[in-house]
């Protein structure tokens, strides 16, 4: 008799950061009746990117919407949704469109809480993609997360990794405040570890990507993942860096950060973002206002140039930000030979 084959124990589930996303509004929309989809081509595509394919089927036409090409109509429908009792969860197919409803998003989705004077609850979650690196061009590859930090009544996500996109999705759509969750194309393939129950994770509070006792890199949405192999190649130079990914942008997890400061004493903060006038500076301005005792060295920033973004392959690679240029921007303010 032959005998039974012994089978490996399943390590941690793992999704990509694409299915991190459809699980997480689907499991949002699972807990909450009163919650639905809305969005450019989100029902029966499924969006441009796959991430809501098989929603439509699951929950109907009712709750997973297919809209006109109108960013404003979108938003207006979901403000007055969230104003009237559900829980609508709205997607802006790209980051770029926000120019077309940025005043239902500064003026209206913002502020109606404070005019109605907390009377109105407005939990609309913003679902919208952010980010070069696939040669769409200067139209559909931006990173305006500056532009919305500014605005007192949204709060603000970048999630890097598919744990904390699942995570943040469904924290926002728990929230009885405008949340808008900014998700990254390039990261869509990314693999990563994700619980199959739903969770939700903090709004507003910082993770530290990979602990270090001497540099700190402070990186938003996908400049994470650089911000880790740059400080893994810096290790061999002697300089032990911490990582840390904000996630929530606004409320930002200043403690966090100015603590890792105070103990490495030096710091470089890294957004995809174009560098000048970005959610870098204040960043860079709280840690001096905060820890400029602590310091050794002028805080670092590096971002993308002011220009808008490339469509040649080779002039993206260029524009961004990678951990090639992480290292030599850390090896400048250390002093060390590049």
């Amino acid at each position: 008799m032959a005998a039974a084959t012994q089978q490996a124990p399943a390590g941690p589930r793992k999704l990509p950061y694409v299915l991190a996303i459809t699980e997480g509004v689907r499991q949002a929309l699972q807990e909450f009746p009163e919650a639905f989809l809305a969005g450019e081509d989100v029902a029966g595509a499924g969006s441009v990117f796959g991430c809501y394919r098989g929603l439509l089927a699951e929950f109907g036409p009712k709750r997973v919407i297919d809209t006109p090409i109108s960013e404003s109509g979108i938003i207006g429908l979901g403000v007055g949704a969230a104003a009237t009792g559900l829980r609508p969860i709205v997607d802006i197919m790209f980051m770029d469109f926000l120019g077309e409803c940025m005043d239902e998003v500064a003026n209206q989705m913002a502020k109606m809480r404070f005019m109605f004077g907390g009377k109105a609850k407005l939990p609309v979650t913003v679902l919208t993609f952010a980010g070069a690196g696939m040669s769409f061009a200067a139209q559909h590859s931006q990173s305006l997360e500056s532009w919305l930090v500014h605005l007192p009544g949204l709060k603000v996500m970048m999630p890097a990794t598919p744990y904390d996109m699942k995570g943040a999705i469904i924290a926002a759509v728990r929230d009885d405040n405008p949340v808008i969750v900014i998700m990254n194309k390039v990261s869509l393939a990314l693999t990563g570890e994700v619980p199959e129950a739903p969770y939700a994770i903090p709004i507003g509070k910082a993770a530290i990507a990979r602990p270090g006792a001497n540099f700190t890199i402070v990186a938003t949405g996908r400049m994470r993942h650089e911000a880790v192999k740059a400080a893994d190649e810096l290790a061999k130079s002697g300089v032990d860096a911490e990582v840390i990914d904000p996630i929530t942008l606004q409320p930002f997890d200043t403690e966090t950060v100015v603590a890792s400061v105070k103990k490495t004493h030096r710091a470089l903060v890294v957004h995809e973002a174009v560098r000048f006038g970005g959610f870098g500076a204040e960043i860079a301005a709280q840690i001096q206002e905060l820890a400029f005792d602590y310091l050794d060295a002028p805080i670092g920033r590096l971002g993308a140039p002011f220009a808008p973004v490339p469509f040649s392959p080779a002039l993206e690679k260029h524009y961004l930000p990678d951990a090639g240029k992480i290292v030599a921007e850390a090896k400048r303010m250390l002093g060390l030979a590049a």
